[in-house]
């Protein structure tokens, strides 16, 4: 059992940073159950096993480049977004002096500050701009940086997507590789898949601080409902266009 001081900082879980492990963990189930999808609808079409690997590797390849790319833009928006907000404050702080002042004492009073003790607070922050300019990001706006970088986020994403991702392709690789038979592979796949999948599950329920029970259920529940899903769309689509 992990303290609370541990869960708190920055240190590393596992092998990971604990602040770029929310990443990892949604990139690793996205991967796991988008290529699961297609290992479960090409079974379900009764594919072959070289159709199975170029579709999977095409969905690792494509899908995990794609997702990285939208976490970079998305967290370096956020950034911009900060900055911006950020800039603003330090000119209404030089040029709206007063009313940012009493912006500040409005925040103290709503917390139950008043008086002497009222007066001695605002003096305090609003005689340092950085200080000044902090606390209205954070009370007024509600804003605060992360200092995750989008380039650290963009590779967590699709490290943990294809690391994650090939695990429903391995049986199937090593079939291809070592001439085996393949009559099991898409059962080894699905054991295969339910382990990484509770790895991630466990480890999104550090994220949460939510019981490991329940994130491991939940997400083997919903890698399951989508390979359920994949695998009868396939069986359905076959019958229907191959007949």
């Amino acid at each position: 059992m992990r303290t609370e001081d541990e869960l708190h900082s920055g240190k590393n879980i596992w092998w990971f940073k604990k602040e770029y492990l929310s990443e990892f963990v949604y990139g690793g189930i996205d991967g796991a159950i988008t290529t699961f999808a297609v290992v479960s609808g090409a079974a379900g079409a009764n594919a072959e096993i070289f159709y199975i690997l170029i579709f999977g590797f095409a969905n690792l390849i494509a899908d995990g480049f794609s997702m990285s790319v939208g976490n970079y833009f998305a967290v370096k928006s956020e950034r911009q977004q900060y900055e911006q907000h950020k800039a603003i404050e330090y000119w209404e702080v030089e040029n709206l002096r007063e009313r940012e002042v009493e912006e500040i004492r409005e925040i103290y009073r709503a917390k139950g500050f008043e008086g002497e003790l009222l007066e001695k607070v605002v003096k305090v922050i609003t005689s340092d701009v950085d200080v000044w300019v902090d606390t209205m990001m954070k009370e007024e706006l509600e804003m605060t940086k992360d200092d995750k970088t989008p380039v650290k986020t963009a590779f967590a994403t699709f490290l943990s997507f294809n690391l994650i991702g090939i695990v429903p392709l391995v049986a199937y690789i090593v079939a291809m590789v070592a001439d085996l038979p393949h009559d099991n592979l898409f059962l080894i796949s699905c054991l295969a898949t339910a382990g990484g999948l509770m790895i991630i599950g466990y480890m999104k329920s550090v994220i949460t601080e939510k019981s490991p029970v329940r994130g491991i259920a939940e997400t083997v529940g919903l890698g399951g409902l989508a390979a359920l899903l994949a695998y009868y769309a396939g069986e359905v689509l076959a019958s229907w266009f191959l007949g």
